[in-house]
């Protein structure tokens, strides 16, 4: 587990620990643990109100979680973007590339914003449906963890703006990214669970 990863000057790098830092990992074990909670929530609410469940689907603007999808695993791409760049010593390239990963978080943000905006004009409101509060207590936790992965990617592009990261030094980017790959996963869950599935 502490064994040092030596990185080249061509941005590769061999393994031989676990990337990121302990903290990271402890914090993206509670997220999929919770997650992993509330996905058994939803099977035992599905099962006790498969009407509610089949029909759920189509209230929803499908629209919008497909757009989220899209913008999720693009700023994803955009994380493993920055971490290739700041293994290449390139730290102004990482910076771009998590500030992309950044702006994909706050469209994440906008567009949920304005599907909870939708949802109450078309009743999508969360009472007397269990499908209905469920999927608003997975978005809105999904949404918390969004916020949180936002303020990581802030504070790593901020430390790699001032010279912090180095092809030898990059823990903390790393996590930031490992945090937003975690909560991109989440989502990739979620998506179908409730846009999809009936």
């Amino acid at each position: 587990m502490e064994l040092a990863m030596t990185a080249h000057a061509d941005g590769s790098a061999l393994a031989g620990r676990v990337p990121g830092n302990r903290g990271i990992w402890v914090g993206i074990l509670c997220e999929l643990t919770e997650f992993a909670l509330m996905f058994l929530a939803y099977a035992w609410f599905k099962s006790g109100h498969p009407e509610d469940f089949h029909r759920g689907p189509a209230m929803l603007l499908t629209a919008a979680g497909v757009a989220n999808t899209v913008v999720m695993l693009t700023s994803g791409y955009f994380a493993v973007r920055a971490l290739l760049a700041i293994r290449r010593n390139d730290a102004r390239s990482a910076r771009n590339w998590l500030i992309g990963t950044l702006l994909g978080g706050v469209a994440f943000l906008l567009i949920k914003a304005w599907e909870f905006s939708w949802n109450i004009d078309h009743g999508v409101v969360g009472t007397g449906n269990s499908f209905v509060a469920m999927y608003y207590y997975l978005t809105f936790n999904h949404l918390v963890h969004v916020v949180w992965g936002c303020l990581g990617l802030i504070w790593a592009i901020l430390r790699t703006q001032f010279g912090a990261y180095s092809p030898e030094d990059h823990d903390g980017l790393e996590a930031a990214t490992l945090y937003w790959h975690a909560t991109d996963l989440a989502w990739i869950v979620i998506f179908p669970l409730l846009y999809v599935v009936k």
